[in-house]
């Protein structure tokens, strides 16, 4: 694909149409599984958690994988959209998104050999006798086939074409549920050793028919929930899959895989590929067990997006607003997705345009914070002019000059 051009304005910051919707910048809340839902509903915690995003800045806010049926769960905390309780939760943080800005998105996902286990922060293995204890529920996993994620998991039941349908339609049941409660874009959950990453690895695929074997045989499940998805929404609504373009493991998903799997997810109908890595290693959900460095994954999405021909989404480690900007401005990907230091800066998207220069207003933050910062800041810039000798000495604030400006002991 071209390099995007930006009329000289910040890459970053410019807008990006994809079918029928418009980003106002390239800044992504990438899906982060928070496992704080009780029966897959979304409830205060998650309209705050969200709504702050796009109070901060982000142009696209992925909501965290959610899963299209209960046995789809990773634990007992995700969220789900399988019933009208958890769409009228998944209203309400969907209005909030659209109030400050922000194209609310939703990961639909199923975890296959990975579900029924604990909460990540609660040991990120599989259920114990004490989880069980506290009332979480176990269920049977189901997977490509019968072989567990890792010693001491629950074993899987093994997908016949039925349960194939089963799961297929549950996907296109979740999408429509998705823009029926308001969400602008959909993507499909494919990485990270879940279900539809599952059947694509041969670490996981070890069936010998039509749907295991060759790389063609693994993708064709993968590829067939793509297509019911993408036939079962509107044309105008944009389709993403995110993908683990390496398992990191001998033997296993390849970068060279990815290229033909991108391709063949931009002909089923999928318009950004977001390009992850790993999750079929007991080290960690996703990739925790290769060392890591900014932008580690970025390549990926620069040969996808140059090799395949489609739109992709960089993430991993991507924490400066400089990077981020080389990454859109070189055409490496068109969309830039920050997970972990949105959770440390949820301000992320203002502070890098005001770092990048885009502006030294605050006319895009929420009304109320910019009025009061817009003050904050003259207030800055006057102390700034203040002659040094009539600035705050720090030596000079002793117990004594307390009781001098009136704050002394009484």
């Amino acid at each position: 694909m071209d390099t995007p051009t930006t009329d000289g304005a910040s890459p970053l910051f410019s807008p990006l149409a994809i079918r029928g919707v418009t980003l106002a910048n390239r800044v992504v809340v990438s899906p982060m599984c928070t496992y704080s839902a009780r029966d897959g509903v979304p409830d205060d915690f998650h309209l705050v958690h969200y709504g702050k995003f796009a109070m901060g800045g982000a142009g696209l806010v992925f909501v965290e994988a959610t899963a299209v049926s209960p046995e789809g769960r990773i634990t007992n905390g995700c969220l789900g959209l399988w019933n009208e309780a958890q769409a009228e939760g998944h209203r309400r943080v969907v209005r909030s998104l659209k109030a400050y800005g922000a194209v609310p998105a939703l990961q639909l996902a199923h975890a296959g050999r990975k579900a029924s286990a604990q909460r990540a922060f609660e040991g990120n293995g599989p259920l114990t006798a004490d989880n069980l204890a506290r009332g979480d529920q176990s269920w049977e996993p189901l997977g490509p086939s019968e072989h567990p994620f890792a010693d001491g998991w629950l074993a899987p039941r093994k997908l016949d074409r039925a349960g194939m349908d089963v799961l297929r339609d549950a996907f296109v049941a979740a999408a429509r549920r998705a823009l029926a409660v308001g969400y602008e874009v959909i993507e499909l959950h494919m990485a990270h050793g879940y279900l539809l990453q599952s059947f694509l690895s041969p670490l996981a695929n070890r069936r010998t028919d039509e749907y295991g074997g060759s790389l063609e045989n693994r993708m064709r499940f993968p590829l067939e929930v793509a297509e019911a998805v993408r036939a079962a929404i509107p044309d105008g609504v944009p389709l993403f899959a995110r993908v683990s373009s390496t398992d990191w493991i001998e033997g296993g998903w390849e970068v060279d895989d990815t290229i033909v799997l991108a391709g063949a997810l931009g002909a089923a109908g999928v318009d950004v590929v977001d390009c992850s890595s790993g999750g079929n290693s007991l080290a960690g959900a996703t990739n925790s067990s290769i060392a890591r460095a900014p932008g580690y994954q970025v390549p990926f999405a620069r040969r996808v997006r140059r090799d395949a021909g489609v739109m992709t989404q960089a993430v991993g480690l991507i924490r400066s607003p400089q990077m981020a900007e080389a990454l859109v401005e070189e055409g490496a990907a068109d969309l830039v997705a920050l997970g972990r230091q949105m959770l440390y800066d949820p301000f992320w998207p203002h502070h890098a345009a005001e770092e990048l220069g885009v502006t030294d207003k605050f006319e895009n933050w929420p009304v109320p914070y910019g009025w009061w910062l817009e003050k904050w800041a003259r207030g800055l810039r006057s102390m700034d002019e203040t002659p040094r000798s009539a600035r705050f000495d720090p030596a000079a604030w002793s117990a004594d000059a307390d009781t001098a400006h009136g704050v002394g002991a009484r």
